[in-house]
């Protein structure tokens, strides 16, 4: 038996965000790799035997209860208000009301995925149910983000109208306090023999955290520092490709697709050392505290062959660790699972509704 699996998500309303991209990766995944056994539809919904939200719209919070008439509902964790609340300046009314909404929608859930194991956690500090918390992490495609031959790359730097010789350092994510973007601009001014590249946006326009004084440095930037604002996923692969390293140096985060899109790119990953990657990323990134130990982290890249080498091949790793087969194994037998778990009480309901 073939059972309908309906994805609901309104994340193209924003353009630059990582939920946009995990949730086309998700989907494309599991429609291509698992079509003998469902059929992927998008908002479609209430009729599905598994309705799979991807946003946390109000009107998809309102059909939570007509999904589970049909079916069993499944959420995708892709935020908590902490996440929030660094990402997005919203009046305090108005952050105390979303907040609450967000984990009553989590709640409503009757199985929830989340990218990142540490959050399930959090999730449980918040009052929802551990035990119907899945780990499953992002996919990034290796059709659409692969290395591109070193020969390539000076090509692509003219494109970008950057320094075809220096060693050059990206960074990929929203412009955001979060993110570290200020660290990020320091460490660009004390290091002016490499040039740095920051791809994306204001995604969500002045709500950003830090808006004002990061949008003063973007529109006067120091002359190492490119921003290149948001550029459209098809044209990601040549940013990543830009580079010599992508240094995300965020202090918020839960699984950033830019870390496994830079991974397909062999390119050497430097992030802040902070729990969430502990358990996602093990030796598969550089990782530093501070400002100082970045730019010793940089030097060394820039400087030692070797060290190098040996970055590339650690991201590398992670791109084999989480490589397509891995990933939809793991949402096969999640899908498969929830279903065995459910019939029961699905056709309790339906003899109820023919007997009634």
């Amino acid at each position: 038996m073939i059972y309908k699996i309906d994805m609901l998500s309104q994340a193209a309303k924003v353009k630059g965000q990582g939920v946009l991209s995990a949730y086309d990766e998700q989907v494309s995944l599991v429609r291509s790799g698992l079509k003998e056994q469902f059929v992927i539809t998008e908002n479609k919904w209430p009729d599905a035997d598994i309705t799979h939200y991807h946003t946390v719209n109000l009107r998809y919070f309102l059909s939570i209860p007509f999904a589970k008439m049909n079916g069993v509902t499944v959420g995708y964790v892709h935020f908590l208000p902490e996440t929030v609340d660094t990402s997005l300046q919203l009046p305090k009314v108005c952050k105390k009301v979303f907040y609450k909404y967000l984990i009553q929608f989590y709640k409503s859930m009757d199985y929830l995925v989340t990218v990142n194991p540490y959050f399930i956690e959090r999730l449980a500090a918040y009052g929802v149910d551990p035990d119907k918390v899945t780990y499953i992490p992002n996919f990034v495609c290796d059709k659409q983000f692969y290395p591109i031959e070193k020969s390539n790359k000076a090509g692509l730097r003219e494109k970008y109208k950057l320094d075809k010789n220096k060693f050059t350092v990206v960074c990929v994510g929203q412009l955001q306090t979060r993110k570290g973007i200020f660290d990020f601009i320091r460490i660009a001014k004390e290091m002016p023999h490499m040039q740095f590249v920051w791809a994306g946006g204001f995604s969500f326009g002045k709500m950003t955290d830090g808006y004002k004084e990061i949008k003063e440095v973007v529109e006067n930037p120091p002359e190492n520092l490119k921003f290149l604002g948001i550029i459209e996923r098809e044209l990601m692969n040549e940013v990543y490709n830009l580079g010599d390293v992508m240094f995300l140096p965020s202090f918020e985060e839960l699984f950033p697709m830019t870390i496994l899109e830079s991974m397909n790119c062999r390119t050497p990953i430097l992030l802040r050392d902070i729990d969430i990657y502990k358990n996602i990323l093990f030796d598969f990134y550089l990782r530093g505290s501070n400002i100082e130990e970045f730019k010793q982290i940089l030097e060394r890249l820039s400087e030692d062959e070797c060290y190098y080498q040996k970055a590339c091949s650690a991201a590398w790793k992670g791109h084999e660790f989480y490589h397509h087969d891995h990933v939809l194994s793991m949402w096969e037998e999640f899908y498969n699972q929830i279903l065995d778990d459910t019939k029961p009480i699905k056709i309790k309901n339906l003899l109820n509704r023919f007997v009634g």
